[in-house]
């Protein structure tokens, strides 16, 4: 399925909010109500949506931190907390990792996540704005944001912000669905997402209007080529990224010099 409107630029005033433009005012509320309906079943509608994927995903995006004993992290809409865990691992317990995610609910929930795994000291949790992260200027070695900025109404604002947090020769690392490259991909990866994916929040979060929105939220996000120079408006250098899976998902990463 595609939407005529997957590429278009909203109107002044409006956002894109899935294939429905609504007030840029209202978007964040929008956002709220879909995380708050599907918290409960996150973790297990990602094991199911992605067989599993989103794991190795994460883990590779791990594998890009350059965290050393004894640094500062910040994981940015972290949700459940699967990259601020592993963070804290690489830091360890004189280093700092702060789990910040705009909804209440998903950050009880990613704080329970924590918790549950005995992870106590050296870890923080903050609700927080990505537009607008209440953090003191460069504070953190890495800053890594995983399925969450294509929710944020102002991505470059958010961008910009974590820019801001990271202290000289940090790294940002942004983890997103993106556009799909492998030849004959985009045409059954849209078949899934606008039947499977609907269908699998019905029966397992019996919310399927959120997921369709969260489809049509990817088709929206900036191709690869687009947040790589989005990053670079907002000063990062060295901004690379990697496709994974055929491009479904891709690592973007960028360095404060």
């Amino acid at each position: 399925m595609n939407a005529p409107n997957e590429s278009a630029k909203s109107a002044p005033g409006t956002v894109d909010f899935g294939y429905t433009e609504v007030p840029v005012a209202d978007k964040a509320r929008r956002v709220r109500e879909v995380f708050e309906s599907v918290a409960g079943k996150y973790d297990l509608m990602n094991d199911l949506m992605s067989g599993g994927m989103h794991r190795l995903w994460k883990r590779f995006t791990l594998g890009q931190t350059g965290l050393r004993p004894g640094q500062a992290a910040l994981d940015v809409a972290g949700g459940t907390g699967d990259l601020a865990a592993g963070m804290w691992k690489q830091v360890g317990h004189d280093g700092k990792v702060v789990l910040s995610d705009i909804n209440a609910a998903m950050l009880a929930q990613g704080r329970d996540s924590l918790l549950n795994q005995g992870i106590v000291r050296g870890v923080e949790f903050a609700l927080a704005n990505a537009e607008c992260l209440p953090f003191a200027d460069n504070s953190f070695d890495c800053v890594t944001i995983g399925f969450g900025l294509r929710n944020v109404t102002d991505k470059q604002a958010a961008i910009a912000s974590m820019y801001r947090v990271l202290k000289p020769g940090g790294r940002l690392l942004i983890l997103e669905f993106s556009h799909p490259t492998a030849p004959g991909l985009k045409p059954v990866y849209d078949a899934y997402s606008f039947s499977v994916l609907p269908w699998l929040g019905k029966v397992v979060a019996n919310d399927e209007a959120s997921y369709r929105y969260l489809a049509e939220s990817i088709r929206r996000f900036p191709k690869q080529d687009d947040l790589a120079d989005m990053m670079r408006t907002a000063g990062f250098d060295d901004v690379r990224y990697n496709n994974l899976s055929g491009g479904i998902v891709a690592l973007h990463r960028g360095f404060k010099f």
